[in-house]
Parts: structure tokens; C-alpha cells; sequence
């Protein structure tokens, strides 16, 4: 079922806090962008245009964040100092150290998951520092603000069926983080898990699912 749609990646230049997401699909896409389509956009460049990126030394970690942070993978996006204090920052110190505990005490009992469902929305989508598309892979980058909202607006812009705004990894990681109305996110996630945006030097940060609407 879902071979049976096609996906066009939207090529743009490099976006940046002075774009505005919207304009930019209209500029780039205009011309692939048809009334039965679902426009998606990476959720790292929509946090972008909205100026959701900040350099890591705009941070001061304080002594928890810089304990706190030990506790998680390396690889992870909140394993740094600076990066768990943007956490902090966003959701709140003792809602982070609550989620932390109950989180360990979790795990203990063969129950994983709970610190990212106690800990706020920015625990799953903070990136940081090479977690993004270069420049901003030198900064950590917040989940986008309102996404439900950017959706509508890029739906009532383009005249397209809808829109998603998405999270979508190279590791079968695909969550849509808000859509426009008519438009399911559990089959726009599948339709992205093989993730089609190329947020490096691909610079395809949006694509357009033809025909969505059959």
C-alpha cells in the first residue's frame, strides 16, 4: 500500500532564522505542489525559521545538568551539558530531576520510556550540537513552536491537500509532530520511515507526498 506513493524531495538553499518556512515551500515547490498533495517539512528547519537554534556556549550548565547529562549514551542528544541545560531551561530543573528518577526506578522494573514521556516534549526533540544541517549543526536546535499551526498556514498557502511537519530519522525513526486537518499522522510516519529528507548537503528539507488524496 505504501509503495503506491511518491515522494518528491523539494531541493532549497540553506534556511536560516531570516526565512520564513512557508514562503520558502512556495518559492522552491510552487510548481510540484498539487491540490491532492501533503507537503512535510523537517521539524529542525521549521525550528530554525523560527529562531529555535542557539549556540552552545549561550548556555551556563549548572552543577545538575552537568550531573544529570552523565546519565545518558553518549550519542544521545541530551548527553552534553549544554544540551541537557537547554532542557532544563525549556521544561523546568525539577520536572527533568523528577523524570530522571522515576525514569531509573522505571527501568528497574523492565519499563523503559518513562523519563521521555515525564520529562516534556523537548526531551525527544532537542537536537544537538552535528544533530543538525550545517550551519546549525554548531548549535542545538528546540523542537519547532506550534507545529500544528505551521501546517494549517502551509496548507491555506499552497492550496495543497495538507501539510505534516516531521521528525524523521536515518534509523526508521518517523514522527509527525503536527498536521493539518484531514491529514493522518500514523500514515504520513509510515509513508516517511525510510526518511526522504536530506537535510546535509542533500538541502532537501521538504518533500511533497503526490497524491495523498486518492
Amino acid at each position: 500500500m505504501l509503495d503506491n506513493y511518491e515522494i518528491i524531495p523539494v531541493p532549497t538553499r540553506i534556511l536560516t532564522i531570516h526565512d520564513n518556512i512557508v514562503e520558502a515551500i512556495i518559492e522552491y515547490g510552487a510548481d510540484k505542489i498539487g491540490p491532492n498533495d501533503v507537503i512535510c517539512s523537517a521539524e529542525s528547519v521549521v525550528a530554525i525559521t523560527q529562531g529555535r537554534a542557539k549556540r552552545p556556549e549561550d548556555f551556563k550548565p549548572c552543577f545538575l545538568a552537568k550531573v544529570l547529562s552523565q546519565l545518558f549514551p553518549s550519542r544521545g542528544s541530551i548527553a552534553g551539558w549544554n544540551s541537557m541545560q537547554s532542557l532544563m531551561d525549556a521544561e523546568g530543573k525539577y520536572r527533568v530531576l523528577l523524570a530522571v528518577i522515576c525514569g531509573f526506578f522505571a527501568k528497574c522494573f523492565g519499563k523503559a520510556g518513562v523519563f521521555y514521556q515525564m520529562a516534556g516534549e523537548q526531551a525527544r526533540l532537542i537536537d544537538d550540537v552535528t544533530g543538525t544541517m550545517p550551519p546549525y549543526d554548531k548549535h542545538i536546535v528546540y523542537g519547532p513552536d506550534h507545529p500544528e499551526k505551521v501546517a494549517e498556514a502551509i496548507k491555506l498557502a499552497t492550496g495543497c491537500y495538507g501539510a505534516a511537519i516531521a521528525d524523521v530519522n536515518d534509523l526508521k525513526r518517523s514522527c509527525v509532530l503536527g498536521v493539518s486537518e484531514g491529514v493522518d499522522p500514523r500514515l504520513v510516519e509510515k509513508i516517511l520511515i525510510d526518511n526522504p529528507f536530506g537535510n546535509a548537503s542533500q538541502k532537501t528539507p521538504i518533500c511533497i507526498i503526490k497524491n495523498y488524496k486518492k
